[in-house]
This record gives C-alpha cells, sequence and structure tokens, in this order.
C-alpha cells in the first residue's frame, strides 16, 4: 500500500472528547509524524477532563508531543457523558479553535462512534472544519463499534511500544477498567498493521470520508 507522504504536513489538530482517547486513537501516528517532519505545529485539545483526568491529560500530551516546534494543549471541562446536552457551548468552543488555526491535518473521533460524546464532536468537528483534510480515528470499546478503516497509518515497533507504554502508565485513574491493558492497543494495531502490509506489522486505522491531493 503506497502511504501518503506525512512529511508534507505542517500543522495538526488533535481533538478528543476524553483525556486519554487522542493517545489511543491517534497517538502512534503523531509519534511518526513529529520525528519525520520537523518545524510542525500541534494543538491538542480535551474537551472532557476533571481534575486528576486533566492532570494526567496534561502531562500525556507532553509526551507525545515531544519534538513539535509550537505545541499547545487546552484541557476543557464539559461533562463527561453529556455532551449533547452542550451542543452550542462546545460548537462555539470549535469555532475558537478554527479562528486561531487552520490545520493541515485534524484527527478527530468517528462518526459511527457508540459514545454520544465521540460522536457529537466528530459531527461538530465537520460543521467548523469545513475544508480541511480530517482523519477519524478508532477507539475499541465495550459497544464493539469498529468498522473496517479505509486509511492507514504504518507505526514502527519503536513508535508501537510507546504509544500502548505511555497511555497505560500515564493514565492510573483507568487501569481498573478491564479493557485498558497494553494487550488491547496492541493487538488492535497489529489488526491494522496486518490490513495494510506494515513492515513493522503495526498501524493506526482511520475513516478519511474525504481527500484532495
Amino acid at each position: 500500500m503506497r502511504p501518503l507522504r506525512l512529511g508534507e504536513i505542517g500543522s495538526v489538530l488533535c481533538l478528543g472528547a476524553h483525556a486519554d482517547d487522542i493517545e489511543i486513537g491517534c497517538g502512534g501516528a503523531m509519534l511518526r509524524l513529529l520525528p519525520e517532519r520537523e518545524g510542525i505545529a500541534a494543538r491538542w485539545v480535551v474537551f472532557s477532563a476533571e481534575e486528576k483526568r486533566a492532570r494526567e491529560a496534561s502531562a500525556s500530551a507532553r509526551v507525545f508531543l515531544e519534538g513539535a516546534r509550537e505545541k499547545e494543549v487546552s484541557i476543557l471541562s464539559f461533562p463527561d457523558g453529556r455532551f449533547p446536552d452542550h451542543w452550542n457551548e462546545i460548537k462555539i468552543a470549535l469555532h475558537r479553535i478554527a479562528e486561531k488555526a487552520s490545520p493541515d491535518l485534524i484527527f478527530a473521533p468517528r462518526l459511527e462512534d457508540r459514545h454520544q460524546d465521540h460522536r457529537l464532536l466528530s459531527e461538530l468537528t465537520w460543521t467548523v472544519f469545513r475544508d480541511h483534510l480530517i482523519l477519524e480515528y478508532e477507539i475499541p470499546k465495550y459497544e464493539g463499534d469498529l468498522l473496517p478503516p479505509n486509511f492507514y497509518v504504518p507505526v514502527g515497533e519503536k513508535e508501537c511500544g510507546k504509544k500502548v507504554r505511555s497511555i497505560v502508565e500515564g493514565f492510573p485513574s483507568q487501569r481498573q477498567k478491564p479493557w485498558f491493558t497494553e494487550e488491547t492497543f496492541r493487538s488492535l494495531l497489529r489488526i491494522r498493521g496486518i490490513e495494510c502490509n506494515s513492515p513493522s506489522g503495526y498501524a493506526e486505522g482511520f475513516t478519511c470520508r474525504k481527500l484532495c491531493v
């Protein structure tokens, strides 16, 4: 599979509903992209995190954004599980983000995600950023809503290992969840790696609805 040349991207916006969403969904792509392309400006926005989770999110973002020329991390406080009740406020927040930057690439949750917070954030991302390349990432969960991706980013063993370890070590508040394990995250990376014939055997999968080259 011929990969898109990620090295041509100069600015990236990562959007996550919750504190660990971005790392799970596109952490490997970010760990690969930043070393490949010097001078990337990255903005990382988490829309829901209480005090403990906010501290975890801020520390984790620094790990994944190491090497970015410019980095901005924003942790917002919309209530977990209640995003549909805050439709207008979340859209206003996205418009404020759009006023400050026009990124070359946006990572956001998938439209078909069964978590209402993920789904709403994805829907509003598309209404605000109408002329941008948006890659929708996937998050494994109990509901079983994973779909075949149509866009893959192969990642090396080094990036795979760093992503998996950083998620599990960086979010101790989530370790009581039975699915929140290194095995879960590595398994999905391995499956996507098989599907795109990744040289390392690992990859992240995304949904790309519109692409202009």
